[in-house]
């Protein structure tokens, strides 16, 4: 009733002499304006953090989603917070808002769900710029807190997962067998080299073998013989085909025809001839 006031220390006053605004503000702690004249006005400078509701736009690779975000922003101006604009916490839930929109328009659906510190740094620029100069009102925070995807487009991103999945798995396997590959060669090399280091890899794993199955009993066979009998094979299926193919490509033989000469013809006449031709006799006179 005296004019005497409180701010607290998380406050700044203002005080309104007949409706003007006078220069400095009021810090914390007990202070006294004529009640006559005066009216103070306290701001809030403690940091604010607004949940801005979830905005359903479509990116730039035409997928809609819907994202919720928050701003976290103080009053870094007092007589601007409250001349400037008429209820600042509303203006900047606003600003927020469309922000929001537009920067998700702006963006690639992989770029929200991937490069969150990028889109909330390009997010907190653009809410920052129209707010701090004019307002007193700076931002100093802005996350996005959920992304929702379409049903459709979840399934879609499941199986590109299990596809990557298996494309990775696939590479992995041939890698490794192509590195088995390369040192089952180096030793294959090393054992032609040496044919005593074949024989005791094959006792090696007639031994494995007896040591896992005792009832199983094993009969190496000598790797030479195998090589022997791979090269005598083809050999002798070769060679009685080709005998048939001689016989049967040949032509038949057939036998020559007789040829017959008659005895009364004299020796020359008889190279001249005919066939089979019998003797004529004389006409009767």
């Amino acid at each position: 009733m005296f004019g005497f006031k409180i701010i607290t220390q998380y406050e700044k006053g203002i005080v309104f002499r007949f409706g003007r605004a006078l220069p400095g503000t009021r810090d914390p702690g007990l202070t006294w304006v004529n009640p006559f004249t005066d009216r103070l006005r306290k701001v809030n400078m403690q940091i604010i953090a607004a949940a801005v509701p979830g905005q359903e736009a479509i990116t730039r690779d035409n997928v809609t989603l819907r994202v919720d975000a928050v701003v976290y922003y103080r009053v870094v101006d007092p007589l601007k917070a409250i001349i400037n604009v008429q209820n600042y916490a509303y203006a900047v839930s606003q600003v927020a808002q469309t922000s929001l929109r537009s920067v998700i328009g702006q963006s690639n659906m992989d770029q929200l769900l991937s490069e969150r510190d990028k889109v909330n740094a390009h997010l907190k620029e653009v809410i920052d710029a129209p707010t701090e100069g004019p307002w007193g009102v700076r931002v100093e925070r802005v996350e996005v807190k959920d992304v929702s995807l379409p049903e459709s487009m979840k399934r879609s991103m499941s199986r590109q997962a299990e596809a990557e999945r298996e494309r990775r798995a696939r590479i992995i396997s041939a890698d490794g067998e192509y590195q088995a590959s390369k040192k089952l060669a180096a030793a294959a090399a090393v054992m032609a080299a040496d044919p005593a280091a074949l024989q005791l890899r094959l006792l090696q794993t007639v031994v494995e073998v007896a040591a896992e199955r005792n009832s199983t009993l094993v009969m190496p066979v000598p790797v030479e013989l195998l090589r022997f009998f791979d090269r005598v094979g083809p050999a002798a299926a070769a060679q009685p085909s080709a005998g048939q193919a001689q016989d049967t490509d040949a032509p038949p033989t057939l036998p020559a025809p007789a040829i017959t000469v008659p005895a009364s013809l004299p020796g020359d006449a008889a190279l001249t001839a005919p066939v089979n031709s019998a003797p004529k006799t004389p006409a009767a006179v």
